[in-house]
């Protein structure tokens, strides 16, 4: 019997996050693209947590729209309350977060897939890789179609011989009960990638009319509503938001756990999978955390035309009897009716370790993979790595070097080198303790940072850049200014600070020194600084933010210089380290495992000292002697 035959450039395999992010990224750089999905239905779905953003995950999403990706007009177009969080501390840390209405968020971006030139979406299930010589040719289907391409982007997320576990019921499927891919692990397998069983889970889903909202806290959004693509115009967002509600498990609650942890998968053994340290079940919680009396537990509403709200902080994966009898134990929740249960999902994903930072496989060229697949956990790593993996599939495709994001530049860069050089034994998760250059690394200048490099791959169109332009421009005209615009010691500024509870000058001042004390801000000025220009709030924020942390700012970019002379210094690809004299045994067999791309991300696998660092070094100034004598 015949079967289908295509070709495309392309195959993308998967549509959640990470996959639309791909297949997009090379549709809109003019390349035939295909994605497969096992549901047309679930495009970009969320079966988890229903928000975008969110502590270091906001700073992912602005660095995937300043790049030229969807993620963050999506949620624009579909939020139903937004907070910036993590306020009360330094701007490095603020992180904006969005309730978003599930429904919507999918049907919106499923709307963009299907407008978008160049780009073809096909329900089907990716079996088999079709590899020639080390290198991808295409993809076969369940149904025996053949589609060859010249690229192939992994998306898979956790469909990759999932299955679902609540209590000792275990069913073969994927997320949200959707199916499972059950074929293509063999054939990954078959061609030599090494695969991990890792897990994750989510809580119960209960029905809004059986909540008592007056005995929880009500959790409201921002007053005024700070839009996560720099492209969204912030009057377009300000919306009647609804609200979030917030309550706490107690000793009950835990006492009905301990009492069932022998029915929970979880410490039963029938769990084969790794799960995210940073994002415990409740049962997890209860275990690690004996000494607290209570946990966090947030409502938090799918949409505006459903009634099932989302628990979260108590994903389970404990018996169904048992979940009843645990959430109704919750102040609120007495009389809760669950929609959905609690589960956890178990699935197949790589080692990263096999991975370029460009996110191409070592071993198999033209063969590139993003998101949960990789071994990380979340919506938005998901749409950062697919982001990266498209636009380098594209790459390969035009025979153009790829695009390297590093851990001096982007969250992203610290996401994927986290990946590619640490031992992962867990889903990772993004935070911002992982970004050793987060004051440089902040959420608001996202656009300013890496808008060039989205630009100079060809998503970033010129009108954009050029706005970019001119804001760079306005701030450093406006920083240079209020350095010298002098305060005198007059009576006029004197009071103005005694109203400020700030020190009386004895001396005139510049305003950008004013500015620097911790009680005062550019705008407080806007009266006393009479040749202040009209600037756009994004300029003035900015402005605001150089200026007091200026010293700071400096000696973080000190640092990255440090960084990028080791990142400059390339190693051979495929070497063998054990010809390196004076290197340590473990170094070498942790340099002969990852195969690092440069001295610098050599540097950051565990097992490798600063003395193996050194060696190195030493090493390859010998051979660039003895390749230029």
């Amino acid at each position: 019997m015949p079967s289908v035959t295509e070709n495309y450039d392309v195959c993308v395999v998967g549509a959640g996050h990470a996959g639309c992010e791909a297949a997009l990224a090379c549709a809109r750089l003019g390349l035939e693209t295909i994605i497969f999905t096992i549901s047309i239905e679930s495009i970009a779905m969320m079966p988890c947590n229903p928000n975008i953003g969110g502590s270091s995950k906001g700073h992912l999403v602005r660095e995937v729209d300043a790049l030229g990706g969807q993620m963050g007009i999506n949620i624009d177009k579909t939020f139903i309350q937004s907070k910036m969080l993590n306020q009360s501390k330094g701007p490095a840390v603020h992180s904006l977060r969005a309730q978003a209405d599930k429904e919507a968020y999918t049907h919106q971006m499923r709307k963009t897939l299907e407008n978008t030139d160049h780009l073809t979406l096909r329900q089907a299930e990716v079996t088999e890789l079709i590899i020639e010589e080390g290198m991808v040719k295409g993809v076969r289907t369940f149904s025996g179609g053949t589609y060859y391409s010249k690229a192939v982007v992994l998306c898979t997320g956790t469909y990759l011989k999932a299955r679902c576990l609540c209590g000792d019921m275990v069913n073969p499927t994927g997320p949200n009960g959707l199916q499972a891919a059950n074929g293509l692990s063999a054939s990954l397998m078959e061609h030599g990638v090494e695969l991990f069983r890792f897990k994750t889970g989510t809580p119960a889903r209960i029905d809004k009319r059986s909540i008592d909202f007056s005995k929880m806290e009500e959790q409201f959004g921002d007053e005024r509503v700070v839009p996560f693509s720099f492209s969204t115009d912030p009057d377009t967002v300000q919306i009647d938001q609804v609200s979030c509600w917030l309550t706490y498990t107690n000793e009950k609650t835990h006492e009905i756990i301990r009492n069932n942890l022998d029915r929970s998968p979880l410490f039963s053994g029938m769990i084969e999978g790794t799960g995210p340290r940073y994002c415990p079940s409740i049962e997890d919680k209860v275990v690690k955390f004996a000494d607290k009396n209570r946990h966090q537990v947030f409502i938090e509403p799918e949409g505006l035309y459903t009634n099932e709200m989302y628990v979260g902080g108590m994903s389970s994966s404990l018996p169904e009897d048992v979940q009843y009898e645990m959430y109704r134990s919750v102040p609120g929740l007495e009389h809760a009716k669950i929609v959905r249960n609690a589960y956890a999902i178990e699935y197949d994903c790589i080692n990263p370790r096999q991975l370029k930072s460009s996110l191409e496989f070592k071993e198999i060229r033209g063969l590139f993979s993003g998101g949960q697949f990789n071994g990380s956990s979340g919506y938005e790593e998901a749409a950062g790595q697919g982001l990266v993996a498209g636009i380098n599939a594209a790459m390969y495709v035009k025979g153009k070097e790829p695009m390297i994001l590093d851990r001096s530049e982007s969250y992203i860069g610290v996401l994927i080198d986290d990946l590619v050089t640490k031992e992962n034994t867990e889903p990772y998760r993004m935070m911002t303790s992982r970004a050793e250059y987060r004051l440089l690394l902040r959420q608001d200048n996202a656009d300013l940072r890496l808008s060039r490099r989205g630009y100079e791959v060809g998503l970033i169109s010129q009108e954009r850049y050029d706005q970019i332009v001119e804001k760079e421009r306005q701030i450093e005209k406006e920083v240079d200014r209020i350095e010298h615009v002098m305060m005198g010691a007059n009576g006029r500024v004197q009071e103005f600070l005694e109203q400020h509870k700030s020190a009386s000058l004895k001396t005139a001042a510049s305003l950008a020194e004013l500015i620097r004390r911790p009680e005062l801000c550019y705008e407080d000025f806007v009266q006393l600084d009479e040749n202040r220009p009209e600037l756009p709030d994004d300029v003035i924020e900015q402005v605001n933010i150089h200026v007091k942390y200026e010293g700071y700012i400096q000696r973080q970019k000190k640092q990255v210089e440090q960084f990028k002379k080791l990142e400059k210094k390339k190693l051979p690809e495929h070497f063998d380290y054990g010809k390196v004299k004076s290197l340590r045994l473990e170094a070498q067999q942790k340099l002969n495992l990852y195969q690092p791309q440069s001295v610098g991300q050599a540097s950051r696998i565990a097992g490798v000292s600063p003395a193996d660092i050194s060696v190195l070094l030493v090493y390859l100034e010998q051979k660039k002697r003895e390749m230029e004598s």
